[in-house]
């Protein structure tokens, strides 16, 4: 009977062993999307030019990059005070500590506790007649209430028999590194804000000395008009108008000096500190020559750019959690231990070998009905795989794109700075013909305001031309990935 019994036994846990594998047959596959983005990326930036894959000013170190001292600290003091960069360092400790967590799991985990407990069980009951029946020694029977003491060693383990939790915590150090290439991105980021926003100051700064040059010049060509008036030469027409203008250029100068403030305000925000006055030099501005860019080939751009390695790494998490969520339709395997001393009072505690107690269970268990919640997950985990895919290829194609567009306005805006150059030196030209054709007369006040007008837009136009070939150069830094180094 006992052997017929032990058949049985085994021809069940046969049973539910092959209902488990076969389950576990039938889990789903992961949505496979070919990337079309990375494998189709150009050979060049521009077709008509090619580069040398060794020159690539994305791998220059920002310090060697940017040779103004000033600039230089004010990006030192960033990288040391900057919010949005401290707060990316602790989300690294957060995925830091993401990754510690997934190990752990690999491990068994073990516990020790004591415990006491009192329990008086029914007369009545299979368990109250047993105990009443029951002598602890000769002539010594059960107490009642029976009291419970106990203290020892609790064990769980999940063996990772189908590598599901290697799998987890690949994908948590996958995301760890991703959390430190965006921290590089932002180190990227908050460089090129400093030197744009620097070099947007210094622009401010010597449009305010050319407003304030084009106040002295309205001066005394109110005082020549006044004067001419006095002679008859002129009319109180004239007197009025040079005013209004003189009155027009005041109030520019005043909205410059409040863009300065701002602007400076604004790099004060990004260095975390509180409104103080931004050292730099701006009577070399005009004369600063931009380095000049190399950008290598796109296909360095997957190395590079930390926007890339970010989205590639967050990709391979992805992938990862899709495949630790497909092994949730497999069996899982645990075993629980526990080793201790118990008894129903204290002092039997210590009588050896008596009161030892252990417990040692192995379990294997599977989904095999209502597998709705597993399903769910893993098509969330494959929709956001597909989804990190997509993300990645638009990230790629966004940094070619940004390096092709920079390569053509760096080209362009050095054409537009010269012809400007050209145009401010013909207008300051006519300005002294003008001026010396008004004093004599033989021009009136209009033509004198007309040329004024045009010569100061002309120099404003010029001074931005300035700051936007500048900040163009440290823009196509930044998109070939440099600034991190």
């Amino acid at each position: 009977m006992n052997m017929m019994e032990n058949s049985k036994t085994k021809n069940i846990i046969t049973a539910i062993a092959l209902s488990l594998v076969l389950a576990s047959c039938k889990a789903p596959m992961a949505t496979v999307i070919k990337d079309e983005v990375k494998e189709n990326i150009p050979q060049n930036f521009n077709q008509e030019e090619q580069q040398d894959a060794n020159s690539n000013s994305g791998t220059t170190p920002w310090r060697q990059f940017f040779t103004d001292p000033n600039l230089v600290t004010l990006i030192e003091t960033a990288l040391k005070n900057n919010q949005e960069l401290l707060i990316t360092l602790q989300e690294i400790e957060i995925a830091k500590s993401g990754v510690l967590a997934k190990k752990g799991r690999l491990t068994p985990t073990v516990s020790a506790g004591i415990g006491a407990g009192l329990k008086k069980a029914g007369r009545y009951t299979s368990e109250g007649a047993g105990d009443a029946t029951t002598q602890i020694e000769p002539g010594k029977e059960m107490p009642d209430p029976l009291g419970n003491f106990e203290a020892g060693l609790n064990a769980s383990w999940e063996i990772d028999i189908w590598k599901k939790l290697r799998t987890e915590k690949e994908s948590a150090v996958a995301h760890y590194l991703s959390t430190v290439e965006g921290k590089n991105f932002v180190l990227s980021n908050l460089i090129e804000e400093v030197a744009d926003n620097y070099y947007e100051l210094l622009a401010l700064d010597n449009q305010l000395d050319i407003i304030q040059q084009y106040i002295k010049l309205q001066q005394r060509a109110l005082e020549i008009s006044k004067i001419q008036k006095e002679a008859a030469a002129a009319t109180e027409l004239a007197v009025k108008k040079f005013e209004a203008e003189l009155a027009k250029s005041k109030a520019a100068e005043y909205t410059i000096r409040q863009q300065i403030t701002e602007k400076e305000n604004e790099i004060n925000a990004l260095l975390g500190r509180y409104p103080q006055p931004i050292v730099r030099t701006k009577e070399n501005f005009m004369s600063t020559i931009p380095p000049t860019v190399y950008t290598g080939i796109p296909s360095q751009l997957l190395a590079n750019r930390p926007d890339i390695k970010r989205a590639e790494l967050e990709l391979k998490a992805s992938k990862l959690d899709v495949e630790a969520a497909r092994k949730e339709f497999y069996p899982s395997l645990e075993i629980s231990a526990t080793l201790g001393l118990e008894a129903f009072k204290p002092s039997y505690l210590v009588k050896l070998p008596e009161s030892i107690a252990y417990n040692l269970v192995g379990e294997l268990a599977g989904p095999l009905i209502n597998k709705s919640a597993i399903k769910a997950n893993f098509q969330t985990a494959d929709a956001k795989q597909v989804q990190a895919l997509y993300e990645y290829d638009k990230t790629i194609l966004n940094a070619y794109l940004d390096v092709a567009n920079l390569m053509s306005k760096v080209k362009n805006i050095d054409q537009y700075y010269q012809l400007k150059s050209q145009e401010t030196k013909a207008l300051d030209q006519s300005i002294d013909i003008a001026n010396q054709l008004f004093r004599n007369s033989r021009a009136d006040y209009l033509e004198v305001l007309l040329n004024q007008r045009d010569a100061l837009d002309a120099k404003m136009e010029l001074i931005e031309a300035k700051q936007k070939q500048l900040s163009t150069v440290v823009d196509i830094y930044k998109s070939l990935g440099g600034g991190w180094k």
